[in-house]
């Protein structure tokens, strides 16, 4: 059960008893795809009466290997989304995705090597800059399973590790109503075979595509006479984890005023990135501002960006710092410093390493497409016993949109990071770039 992953003592028992039929009783199946969470109650309470329904005999009788008995009352789980989809009468998948195939649209990520370009409907390319019918398949996007569209594609480039056969991929597009057909991740699943993930607003006018957030399912767990409120070894494992995660520092919402920040937060203003919680890649719409004013602000790190996938989020302050981050309701705040600025340590990596990569254009000349700056001394982290540092590169994306940002986080190696943000922000002030990558507002 993926929502008790934290309590892995718990899931195992779970797991095994809901195996089985209490006295008799035929038990709901339990899928790995619908988040459930553990609660313990104690005696004096009474079942929810909105949202999710309950029954009281729809129970199992839980064993601990210490002998703990609890009464787990287990939810009804039910889908609502049948009806919408059995009359849905509207455009298939490929008919809606084909003004994407059609128009010359292509989209890029950045890897620590290499960099993917999926043109829609035409090719894919991996290359290093030098310095409607049946089931409908998912994807286990962090933690969700996301229905997708596939999209084969083949005859690529020989790959001389299966004698010269072709490489080829699957190209997933899956519906995010707030992206711009960004990729969302590349993934090579078997040797020069890949899968591409493509987030684009066009699948979502299909119910089948849609992203719907699971919601996570309360299973209550009464102990019976003789037994703890909660099992012994539950409450030692959490008392554990939580030790583990000491080396990070938490951070109540209330404090995030506080120290390292004080000096940066009087002016900050952080960029929401959207509703949705599991594929806030990291595009949103900035700026009701001038574009004069808009990059001024940034550039002074007053104007920063949010983004990320999953469980952490990251925060980007040019010329500030790259914070990593996940906020919870009951425990606040976690934060990490992922790098600072400093000007020096920047320009002694850059006499090393690329700061500035060049596009050719078709007349001949080349104008800056990316650069890239080196943010140091983050939060030491437990692997290597080293402060966390991370490579930011800024690349000109065109978009629809003038003001879109994608912004997203790599680890090539334990805590050292590359963070990723395209925008066409960016494309206006790139070719201000000196020769270790410093941006400058044009004149």
């Amino acid at each position: 059960m993926r929502g008790c992953r934290p309590r892995a003592l718990l899931c195992g028992l779970l797991a095994a008893v809901a195996a089985v039929a209490a006295g008799g009783r035929t038990l709901p199946h339990l899928s790995d795809d619908v988040p459930f969470r553990v609660n313990w109650p104690g005696t004096e309470f009474s079942l929810p009466t909105t949202g999710v329904l309950y029954k009281e005999d729809n129970y199992i009788i839980m064993t601990t290997v210490d002998k703990e008995k609890y009464k787990c009352i287990l939810p009804l789980i039910a889908s609502g989304n049948e009806e919408e989809e059995k009359d849905y009468k509207g455009p298939t998948p490929g008919e809606l995705l084909e003004p994407l195939f059609k128009q010359s649209s292509c989209s890029y990520r950045i890897e620590s090597y290499w960099t993917y370009e999926v043109c829609h409907g035409k090719h894919i390319r991996q290359y290093h800059e030098e310095k409607e019918t049946g089931q409908i398949p998912t994807k286990n996007i962090e933690g969700q399973m996301t229905p997708y569209y596939p999209v084969e594609m083949g005859n690529g480039t020989p790959c001389s590790l299966r004698q010269n056969l072709p490489r080829s991929s699957t190209v997933m597009y899956i519906c995010h109503p707030e992206a711009k057909h960004e990729i969302l991740s590349v993934a090579e699943v078997t040797t020069c075979e890949y899968e591409v993930v493509i987030l684009t607003p066009l699948l979502c006018n299909h119910p089948k595509y849609r992203f719907r957030a699971s919601p996570v399912n309360d299973i209550f767990c009464q102990s019976l006479p003789g037994s703890p409120l909660k099992p012994h070894n539950l409450e030692q494992l959490e008392k554990q984890q939580e030790m583990m995660k000491m080396p990070f520092r938490r951070v109540k919402e209330e404090e995030m005023h506080s120290t390292k920040e004080d000096k940066f937060s009087s002016i900050h203003k952080p960029v929401a990135v959207g509703s949705h919680q599991l594929l806030t890649v990291g595009t949103t719409h900035i700026s009701k501002l001038t574009d004069d004013q808009l990059i001024k602000e940034f550039l002074s790190g007053s104007y920063c960006f949010h983004g990320g996938v999953g469980w952490w989020k990251y925060e980007f302050c040019y010329g500030k710092y790259v914070h990593q981050y996940h906020e919870d309701k009951e425990s606040g705040k976690t934060s990490v410093v992922v790098g600072t600025w400093n000007k020096e340590e920047h320009i002694e990596w850059s006499k090393k390493n690329a700061a500035r990569t060049y596009y050719l254009r078709e007349d001949g000349t080349q104008t800056v497409r990316m650069v890239s700056h080196f943010y140091g001394n983050g939060d030491v982290c437990d692997l290597t016993e080293k402060p966390r540092q991370v490579t930011v590169k800024l690349k000109c994306k065109e978009s629809d949109s003038p003001h879109a940002v994608t912004i997203y986080m790599l680890e090539p190696h334990s805590c050292q990071y590359i963070l990723g943000v395209e925008s066409p922000v960016i494309c206006k002030i790139l070719d201000t770039a000196d020769e270790h990558g410093l941006l400058s507002v044009p004149s």
